[in-house]
């Protein structure tokens, strides 16, 4: 191959290095351009809505909440109480306005209850750690919720809802209090029945979260037995109809 013949070919392999790294280039623009005007994704429009930014609201307090409980002074004390009852107030409405706007979403249904778990995991964790209440109250708690999610991912995974019972919804307003009461933790004066009394938080708190852990077991029952009588209906031939 002679020498005009090797630099032609050189020149036509830099043109077309030249021509490759302009395409690549202008694939390139033309994807952010596509990005920036494409619209969000319905998941991302989900995320957004007023209850699920409530909700991570919630979960966002989570870290605070725990600082709080650090420090086991009658100020701290006070401060994570009332950061845990925002908590539980922000999820009654954020299930509010969800159901009232019809914002009723699959990010809403996930974060939700694991919102409701994480911080009251938080929450009972320190006080384990404060010495507040006992570590096998935690233990049977938290064994409770995870069989119950359990057996809830298998019922809906079979096309089966089991609705939450009376017991469990008083489990859980006895734990909100119980852990509440435990977060004040310290004897102060209340004004009821027309007279001052010094009333014991951590007595109270206890006593509502003993209760709540019996409601808590209860409901797991009630749960497991609907869970059961439901497979065992499915497994039942139909009747035939009547002529």
């Amino acid at each position: 191959m002679d020498r005009e013949t090797a630099q032609k070919l050189k020149h036509e392999a830099r043109l077309r290095k030249r021509e490759e790294k302009a395409r690549k280039k202008a694939d390139k623009l033309a994807r952010k351009a596509e990005r920036k005007t494409r619209a969000p994704s319905a998941l991302l429009k989900e995320f957004w809505n007023l209850p699920n930014m409530l909700t991570m609201g919630r979960i966002a307090l989570i870290p605070l909440f725990v600082w709080f409980t650090y420090d086991a002074d009658p100020l701290y004390s006070y401060l994570a109480a009332a950061l845990f009852t925002l908590a539980a107030i922000t999820d009654v409405i954020d299930g509010f306005l969800a159901r009232r706007w019809n914002m009723i979403t699959v990010v809403g249904k996930l974060l939700d209850p694991l919102a409701d778990k994480l911080i009251v995991l938080a929450a009972l964790v320190m006080m384990v750690r404060l010495g507040r209440i006992h570590a096998w109250i935690v233990i049977v708690l938290l064994s409770r919720e995870f069989i119950v999610t359990g057996l809830r991912q298998i019922a809906a995974s079979e096309g089966m809802v089991i609705a939450a019972g009376q017991e469990g919804k008083w489990k859980t307003s006895l734990q909100l209090v119980g852990i509440v009461s435990l977060c004040i933790h310290y004897t102060h004066p209340m004004f009821f029945l027309f007279m001052w009394h010094d009333v014991d938080f951590n007595l109270v708190g206890k006593f509502m979260v003993y209760l709540s852990t019996a409601f808590s077991v209860w409901s797991a029952a009630v749960y497991f037995q609907a869970f059961l009588k439901m497979l065992s209906s499915r497994g039942q031939p139909s009747a035939p109809p009547v002529s």
